[in-house]
């Protein structure tokens, strides 16, 4: 079992009303929402820890993880607000207002952490940021690291960042303990600064994680690891837009390297090059699928 702890919101994204006029629709998202629902549709078995309002639109979020097989038992439900999200798409990439104030996910707390069973922890998105989830996760990772595999994928957002240097320390107590880390070649020069991609991963390599993941868009991602870099080439794909992109990659290899046994502390130790491929080329097909239509809407096993 993996267990996803992060954030879930509403997405508002842009469209066209009959009448012509510009509109926002709401669709169920958020970077480790995204990543569940990516492991569900994979097959992989997967629950998740967040904390979720009983409003109209947390009924739209625990509706969506139930219909793609997502377990939803070990959420922290509160009759608080949804976090929404506006979403803005300029020639397909996506930026970002979000409302998250006294919501259900930012006010969760450690008395709300679940008891896990879980083999493998995945952390990330917006609720790292802002208080008191940011501390909640930070205190349920440090607490299961050591004796479950985990992996953060931080997925920096610069504007809603209040507290930089409060972040980057969280994140690099994080990324230290951390199994499997992913960055965007964005995220790892906002972290480490100007410098040669390689050189900045393999710095992150040398803090303690096995397998740390560059990804740079339409290129491509390398996976940085005991055994050297390995490079594997984006799917093709006619890009509609890139929402949840990186969220799906996370799940596919997650999914990848539960179907091979390598999410266990002993499996991780040992990766192989050919797992560390394997894992990467389901993560990258996965999201060329979710690049090609509209929003986050991770692939089904089948579509792969």
């Amino acid at each position: 079992m993996i267990l996803a702890c992060g954030e879930a919101l509403i997405d508002m994204l842009p469209r066209k009303s009959a009448a012509g006029e510009d509109a926002f629709a709401p669709y169920p998202g958020g970077a480790v929402f995204n990543t569940a629902i990516a492991l569900g549709r994979l097959g992989a078995p997967v629950s998740f820890f967040s904390g979720i309002s009983t409003d109209m639109f947390g009924d739209m979020l625990r509706g969506s993880l139930a219909d793609s097989g997502v377990d939803t038992g070990p959420a922290a439900l509160s009759d608080r607000p949804t976090t929404l999200a506006f979403v803005k798409l300029v020639e397909g990439s996506a930026t970002y207002a979000f409302y998250d104030e006294n919501t259900a996910g930012r006010l969760l707390t450690e008395a709300d952490l679940p008891d896990v069973s879980a083999d493998a922890l995945f952390f990330g998105g917006i609720s790292l940021a802002v208080e008191p989830c940011g501390a909640a996760y930070e205190a349920l990772m440090l607490r299961e690291a050591g004796r479950r595999v985990t992996m953060i994928d931080p997925n920096i957002r610069p504007s809603f960042i209040r507290d930089p240097a409060r972040y980057r320390a969280r994140i690099d107590r994080m990324v230290a303990t951390a199994d499997i880390v992913k960055l965007s070649d964005e995220d790892l020069r906002w972290l480490g600064g100007e410098g040669d991609l390689a050189s900045l991963a393999e710095g992150i390599v040398a803090k303690g994680p096995k397998l740390v993941c560059i990804t740079e868009g339409p290129k491509g991602v390398t996976g940085y690891s005991a055994h050297g870099a390995t490079f594997v080439a984006s799917e093709r794909a006619e890009v509609v837009d890139t929402v949840g992109a990186g969220d799906t990659f996370n799940g596919g290899l997650l999914a990848s390297l539960h179907a091979a046994g390598a999410l266990t502390r002993d499996g991780i130790g040992a990766l192989t090059e050919d797992t560390i491929r394997a894992a990467l080329t389901i993560g990258a097909r996965s999201a060329a699928i979710t690049v090609s239509r509209a929003g986050a809407n991770p692939p089904w096993a089948h579509e792969l």
